[in-house]
């Protein structure tokens, strides 16, 4: 498996949404590894997007990460108690991150499988299963040695994915919450909401 570069994340935000279907999240974690299959995403798309934090160009110390290069951890807590885990996209200074909402759970022992969609089946799970914390804030996943992406060697096909709206966006009004900028694995056991 090979670890992803810059190059990966300075991409279209829609583009590195889709891409990351499929791919690893590996972190590690007292000489362990936990490593977790990306099966759902949702892009945001800075200051034209009224479901990103970013809106209108708002720049505050919580969303400083989204304004980075991409591949920087923008994680943050919501309703006080679930994190939520994001990966700044294109370019430093356009405020453009894609949530990671999904993981389906990787066991690096072939004779192990893990059936249990629960574990890490939305944002707030995954973060819990890939032990995370605010800590992560504006990591560089390009060169981190606690947290990376790697290319899995699938290659998943087009029609394998599926796009509908985001998810509990209806702050930002019926326009801007129907877009449908959630991609995920279809048939996915491990996807978060299912249409």
């Amino acid at each position: 498996m090979t670890k992803l570069s810059r190059k990966f994340y300075t991409r279209p935000t829609l583009t590195v949404a889709k891409d990351l279907l499929g791919k690893f999240v590996v972190r590690k974690w007292w000489g362990k590894k936990i490593v977790g299959k990306i099966v759902e995403t949702e892009a945001y798309i800075g200051i034209e997007d009224k479901a990103s934090h970013a809106f209108l160009g708002k720049r505050t110390k919580r969303n400083e990460a989204e304004y980075l290069i991409g591949g920087y951890i923008y994680i943050y807590l919501v309703y006080g108690m679930h994190l939520q885990f994001n990966i700044s996209t294109s370019i430093e200074g356009k405020p453009e991150c894609v949530l990671i909402r999904a993981l389906e759970p990787v066991s690096l022992n072939p004779k192990r499988y893990i059936l249990n969609p629960n574990l890490s089946n939305g944002p707030g799970k995954l973060c819990r299963y890939l032990k995370l914390n605010k800590s992560f804030y504006g990591e560089d996943m390009a060169r981190s040695e606690r947290i990376w992406l790697e290319d899995s060697g699938e290659k998943i096909k087009k029609s394998g994915i599926a796009a509908a709206p985001r998810i509990g966006i209806d702050y930002a009004g019926k326009y801007w919450s129907k877009i449908p900028w959630r991609f995920y694995l279809k048939e996915n056991p491990f996807v978060s909401k299912n249409p």
